[in-house]
C-alpha cells in the first residue's frame, strides 16, 4: 500500500512558488499514516533496529553518565508514570523521553542513516515509546510511530547534504525536533493542520551545537531526547490551538536558511517528501559494529584487518596514515592535540588517532577500549602520536563512510587496507542474527541471559503487545 499526498486546495497555505509548504505535505502524509501501510520487511527491520537500541540503553545504565543524568532530571521531575528503559524509576512523559534518549545515544553505539548523517532511532524510539505508553496506544501503533519518525528525520538530513555539520550543528538534534513533533502528534490523533503547526513550532527549538567535540563534553548525549521533548511540546501546543509558521523548512527565516545561510542553495527540498510511503529509509539505516563515531568505522576495521593479517604490533610500526573523507576531518581528526590524548571516553569516540592506535594495540575495539585504563594506556597513546590523518583519495562519502589505513613498519615494509563501504551499511548491513549478538553483549552488562531473552522476545513481538505491556517488559516491572 502506498500513501499518496493529498492535492492542495486554494485555501491552504502556499509558498512563493504556489506549491504547498513542505510542512503541510509532511503533515498530510503523517495524518494518513497507518501501521498496515508499512511493508512487512520494513516492520521486521524496524524491530531489529529497536532491539539494537534497547540493548544499548540497557548497557548505558552500567555507566556513570546515565545515573548523573537521572539525578539531574529527578530534581525537576514531580510525579509521572512513564518508563525508563532498564530502570525502575517512573518519570513525567517529557523527562522519561529525555532520559531514554540519553540511554540510547549515550554510548554513541546507536544506528546511523548514512545519507542523512543522523541517528534516527535515538530520537524516534524514545519519543514513540514515551507517547505511546502515555496515551495507552497499541504496540503496533508504537512501532508505526517509530517508523514515521525514522522516515521523516532521515529525509530532513538527506536534504541538507551534510550542511548542518559544516556549520557546527549536530543534525540529529535538529531534524529530530520536527520528526518527533509529527510522531507525537500522530500518536495523539492531531489533524493535518495541527501537525503542520507543530512543525512550525518545533522550528523555534531546533538547535544542537557540536561544541562538545572541543572538550569531549556530554551535550551530544541529550540531543535526541531533547528533540523528543521539543517535539512533544510542539504537538501539544498545536493540539491546544497554538499557531506556528507554515513554512518551517523553506521560509525566509526557517530551518535551512537560518542554519545553512548561503549554502541553503544546496538543499534538496524534494528529498524531504520524495518516496514517502514507497521507499522506506528504515531499511537503509546502518547498525554500528563499534561504539565510536560512525565516520571512523572503516578506519577501525582497516586497522584490525592489517593487524590480524600481518601480525603487526605497536613496536613494529614506524607511522600510520589514517585515510578519511575530507568532509569529516574537522570532526574526527582536529584539533590534533585533543585527538592525540582524549580527555574522556566520549572524546576518544571521536578521535581517529586514538581509535586506530587502540585497534592495533588491543586487536579489538569495544566498550572496554573506552575505559579509563585504555585512555591512559601508554602503548596506545604512544602509537596515536604516529597516526597522521589524510584525505582519502578513494572516498565514497557521503554515500558511505569509507576509509582506510596505510602502515609503514620499522623494517621498511608498507601495508594498506581500504574499506569503500563501512561494515553495517549498504550491502554490508548487519543481519538480524548479528544485531541480536550485539544485543546479547550489551544487555549482558546489566541483566541475566534469561532476562535479556525476555526483553528480546518482547521487542520482536512488540506489535502484538500493548505499549504499556511493552514498557513493563523493558523495565522489569
Amino acid at each position: 500500500m502506498n500513501l499518496q499526498l493529498r492535492t492542495v486546495t486554494r485555501d491552504e497555505p502556499a509558498d512563493a512558488l504556489g506549491a504547498a509548504p513542505v510542512s503541510l505535505r509532511l503533515a498530510e502524509f503523517a495524518a494518513g499514516f497507518a501501521y498496515d501501510a508499512i511493508p512487512v520487511k520494513a516492520r521486521e527491520r524496524a524491530k531489529y533496529l529497536i532491539l539494537d537500541a534497547v540493548g544499548i540503553a540497557l548497557a548505558s545504565t552500567h555507566y556513570d553518565f546515565a545515573h548523573r543524568t537521572l539525578s539531574g532530571i529527578s530534581t525537576l521531575a514531580e510525579g509521572g508514570n512513564c518508563s525508563v528503559i532498564g530502570m525502575t524509576q517512573r518519570l513525567p512523559l517529557r523527562d522519561a523521553v529525555l532520559m531514554n534518549g540519553v540511554l540510547v545515544h549515550g554510548l554513541d553505539y546507536d544506528d546511523t542513516h548514512i545519507d542523512a548523517i543522523v541517528h534516527p532511532t535515538a530520537s524516534a524510539l524514545p519519543c514513540a515509546f514515551g507517547v505511546a505508553e502515555h496515551v495507552g496506544a497499541s504496540g503496533s501503533d508504537l512501532l508505526a510511530g517509530y517508523v514515521l519518525g525514522v522516515e521523516v528525520v532521515t529525509r530532513l538530513g538527506m536534504a541538507a547534504k551534510g550542511g548542518f555539520h559544516r556549520f557546527g550543528f549536530h543534525p540529529t538534534g535538529i531534524a529530530g525536533h520536527f520528526s518527533c513533533a509529527l510522531q507525537a502528534g500522530w500518536l495523539q490523533g492531531l489533524s493535518a493542520r495541527q501537525l503542520m503547526m507543530a512543525q512550525g513550532i518545533a522550528g523555534s527549538t531546533a538547535a544542537a551545537s557540536q561544541e562538545f567535540l572541543e572538550e569531549g563534553a556530554w551535550n551530544k548525549r541529550m540531543h535526541p531526547g531533547w528533540a523528543g521533548v521539543a517535539g512533544i511540546t510542539a504537538a501539544s501546543l498545536a493540539r491546544g490551538g497554538f499557531i506556528g509558521p507554515s513554512r518551517a523548512y523553506e521560509g525566509r527565516f526557517a530551518l535551512f536558511k537560518s542554519h545553512l545561510h548561503e549554502q541553503e542553495a544546496e538543499v534538496d527540498y524534494a528529498k524531504i517528501t520524495a518516496g514517502l510511503g514507497e521507499t522506506w529509509e528504515v531499511a537503509a539505516t546502518a547498525v554500528k559494529p563499534f561504539p565510536i563515531c560512525h565516520l571512523l568505522h572503516a578506519c577501525a576495521d582497516s586497522a584490525l584487518e592489517l593487524g590480524r593479517k600481518h601480525g603487526l604490533k605497536a613496536a613494529d610500526i614506524e607511522r600510520i596514515h589514517a585515510l578519511l573523507p575530507r568532509e569529516t576531518l574537522h570532526l574526527v581528526a582536529e584539533p590534533e592535540a585533543n585527538k592525540l590524548k582524549p580527555a574522556s571516553s566520549y572524546d576518544a569516540k571521536f578521535s581517529a588517532q586514538f581509535v586506530v592506535a587502540a585497534c592495533f594495540v588491543r586487536g579489538r575495539f569495544g566498550l572496554a577500549e573506552l575505559e579509563s585504563d585504555a585512555l591512559a594506556d601508554a602503548e596506545i597513546l604512544g602509537l596515536a602520536q604516529k597516526v597522521k590523518c589524510q584525505v582519502d583519495p578513494h572516498a565514497t562519502f557521503p554515500r558511505y563512510f569509507s576509509g582506510g589505513v596505510v602502515v609503514a613498519t620499522r623494517d621498511g615494509r608498507e601495508f594498506r587496507h581500504h574499506e569503500p563501504v563501512n561494515r553495517g551499511a549498504g550491502e554490508r548491513a548487519l543481519t538480524g542474527d548479528e544485531i541480536t549478538a550485539k544485543f546479547w553483549q550489551n544487555a549482558g552488562l546489566v541483566v541475566s541471559r534469561s532476562r535479556a531473552g525476555q526483553i528480546r522476545d518482547a521487542v520482536l513481538d512488540m506489535d502484538r503487545l500493548s505499549a504499556r505491556e511493552f514498557a513493563r517488559a523493558l523495565c522489569g516491572r
